[in-house]
């Protein structure tokens, strides 16, 4: 771009190295698309190895207008196209300024990158043509450009809310944090499966089941399927069925639950993590693979997405990132439940639920744990034997009859994981499964025990509790992209 008297001249250029060599330049039909956040991660125009020729390079950019500034000789734009939290500034004439221009519109912008003279952006973009691609009405639209709206205020718009700061940064840590999650699996030898969403099982055994029927029925009185059907609550019992096959199995997909609750705690459709190990008769094994995928993922996160964290915890949880920086600093504790019960025995605390042996831990007992261990996860073994499924192992101790099983409790959140050792022994889990008048529906499951059957374990991990956790959210529905629960209105 060349100025002359007060005029623009564009023009494209690609400058491959030889020209530079030689001195000619060539004309360049199109000009380069870019991401903001490609931009703003390199080095300045023309030192480093990225941009080496990049301020010789027409650059497309496509986004949304986050703020306008017009001065009498020039046009000041901050523009985001989503792939980070910091926009790009745009430097254009006052010619090019246009009544369109406003808050909220999506642009398209084209020009050249230079060295920024401004500190807190290393690169901007000398524009030579700014197209207004989606009008926005900044009085109507339900966010303004100087304000900083809560997170309970942007839950009202879920058609609009990721055009916000706050909630686009989480959808960016969200997937980085399922990036990881997936790469954790794959470095460790697990196999990935996808396990069905429909399905006859009720794993949990709550009864809090949505069934899926068709629309329109050719005969009301048959199921679709020939049995009744349903959205699943958790892949737990295909990957049992994997396990058989594969030592190491995972899954990582949408699970539904059909609890008539509006709470900052409950979700009708979340996402789940659950893995599935063979060739194991040690709850150690399960715990070690939580926690490593804890710190895996939560690292992988701080390390790249590391202004959309700190977003959360200098706005929405101040003082937060020194709670996760003490998660990760120490290894979590394990204690029984017979201790987690004599440790709120013990306590001052008065609670609402009670804490007798045999009870459930509610979210109170949970989070009261949490910080008696120092205020960093803490994992809970071997609970009462009635309180789990059919299908977790029986520790036969007496007196105090127990369930190889484990939960991960963490700050702010209570119970984030939950796992337990598989019954392998076809005697035990048949006569429980015929205690319970399940031993029919459950054949199936009895066959895995009588072909190759190994001792084997499992967990699984609420996705959007991790993201309250480490980024300390009190609401659920604040950290999914559409949250779903009773009496809302479904997009």
């Amino acid at each position: 771009m060349f100025q002359s008297a007060g005029k623009t001249l564009s023009v494209a250029l690609c400058v491959p190295r030889a020209a530079l060599l030689t001195g000619r330049l060539y004309c360049s039909k199109t000009p380069t698309r870019r991401r903001v956040s490609e931009v703003l991660s390199g080095s300045e125009p023309g030192h480093g190895s990225r941009f080496r020729y990049l301020k010789f390079e027409l650059c497309l950019f496509q986004g949304w207008v986050r703020s306008v500034r017009p001065q009498k000789a020039n046009l000041f734009l901050h523009v985001n196209d989503g792939s980070s939290l910091q926009p790009l500034q745009i430097v254009a004439g006052s010619e090019l300024n246009d009544p369109l221009l406003t808050f909220g519109s999506a642009v398209e912008v084209t020009g050249i990158l230079k060295k920024s003279p401004h500190q807190k952006q290393p690169i901007e973009l000398q524009a030579d043509h700014v197209h207004v691609v989606g009008r926005c009405n900044p009085v109507e639209f339900p966010f303004k450009i100087k304000e900083r709206h809560g997170l309970e205020y942007i839950r009202q718009f879920p058609h609009l809310r990721c055009r916000t700061n706050a909630f686009s940064s989480l959808l960016r840590i969200r997937s980085e944090a399922t990036t990881a999650i997936h790469s954790y699996f794959k470095e460790n030898g697990f196999v990935q499966i996808h396990t069905p969403i429909i399905t006859s099982n009720d794993c949990e055994g709550a009864g809090e089941l949505f069934q899926v029927e068709p629309s329109v029925a050719d005969n009301e009185n048959e199921n679709f399927f020939s049995v009744p059907a349903f959205l699943t609550v958790s892949g737990q019992l295909h990957l049992e069925v994997m396990s058989g096959a594969f030592s190491r199995v995972y899954t990582f997909g949408p699970t539904f639950r059909a609890e008539n609750s509006q709470s900052r705690r409950h979700l009708a459709e979340f996402y789940m993590v659950e893995a599935e190990v063979s060739f194991t008769q040690s709850l150690e094994d399960l715990i070690k693979v939580m926690e490593d995928m804890f710190r895996s993922t939560t690292h992988h996160v701080l390390a790249h997405c590391a202004e959309d964290v700190n977003l959360f915890h200098k706005h929405v949880s101040p003082g937060h990132r020194d709670t996760l920086d003490g998660m990760l600093k120490k290894r979590f504790p394990v204690i029984t439940y017979s201790e987690a019960i004599d440790i709120l025995n013990r306590s001052s605390q008065k609670f609402a639920f009670p804490t007798d042996w045999g009870c459930d831990l509610q979210t109170e007992h949970e989070k009261y744990l949490v910080k008696h261990c120092g205020n960093i996860p803490v994992f809970v073994t071997d609970y009462p034997y009635d309180l789990k499924p059919f299908y977790a192992r029986d520790n036969q101790d007496n007196p105090e009859h127990t369930a190889a099983a484990v939960d991960l409790l963490v700050p702010g959140v209570g119970e984030l994981c939950g796992g337990s050792l598989r019954e392998e022994r076809l005697d035990l889990l048949s006569a429980r499964l015929q205690e319970a008048g399940l031993e029919d529906t459950y054949s199936w499951y009895l066959d895995l025990r009588r072909f190759g059957s190994v001792p084997h374990g499992g967990f699984g991990l609420g996705f959007e509790r991790y993201l309250q956790c480490i980024l300390g959210v009190d609401n659920i529905k604040d950290v999914i992209p559409f949250p779903r629960f009773s009496h809302s209105c479904v997009l």
